[in-house]
């Protein structure tokens, strides 16, 4: 179980930092170089990203903590912390002062994401793609749902209108309606 724990915070008993959590996306990145590795000497087909096979190989290797649903419901949390660290550090204090928890703190990630992607055509695929840390993981459908409504409100507002922007202007985590 997790705790919402400030950057370079250590969590306390028996609870993880966030900082902890991050770095279990780290260690599925280098498992899947090795399951990569070894496909290539067996001259079999090459995983690209994260995939069964790579959470298979993570338990037979040891690492029974890394598990396909904890990785799974948090890589939009992890990708905030990729995209905007300082934002993510801001969230995470945020959260931490007011004592909200971990579930709190993890719906929280997909606003400013959604804004992130407002800001890039709304392709949310093509940012995790092209995101060095990123482009191993698969784009949660939440966030792609979440991405896709606000994309259609903002034209909807903007029909009618000379700007296409939607008001990101301004900054733009405020306005979202989720």
């Amino acid at each position: 179980p997790f705790i919402v724990t400030e950057p370079g915070e250590v969590a306390r008993g028996k609870k993880n930092g966030l900082d902890y959590l991050f770095h279990l996306y780290e260690q599925c990145r280098e498992f899947l170089v090795q399951v990569q590795n070894i496909a290539k000497e067996k001259g079999e087909k090459c995983p690209t990203k994260v995939t069964n096979q790579v959470f298979r190989f993570a338990k037979k290797s040891g690492a029974s903590y890394i598990n396909k649903p904890k990785m799974r419901h948090y890589v939009h949390c992890y990708a905030l912390h990729c995209l905007d660290e300082e934002g993510s550090n801001a969230l995470r204090r945020a959260y931490k002062e007011r004592g909200e928890n971990v579930g709190a703190w993890r719906q929280a990630c997909y606003k400013p994401l959604v804004t992130i992607a407002a800001r890039q055509g709304w392709d949310i695929d093509a940012i995790f793609n092209s995101h060095p840390r990123l482009s191993i993981w698969y784009v949660p459908t939440k966030l792609r749902q979440l991405c896709h409504a606000e994309r259609s409100a903002a034209v909807a507002v903007a029909t009618g209108s000379t700007t296409v922007g939607g008001g990101n202007d301004a900054g733009g985590v405020g306005h979202l309606l989720f």
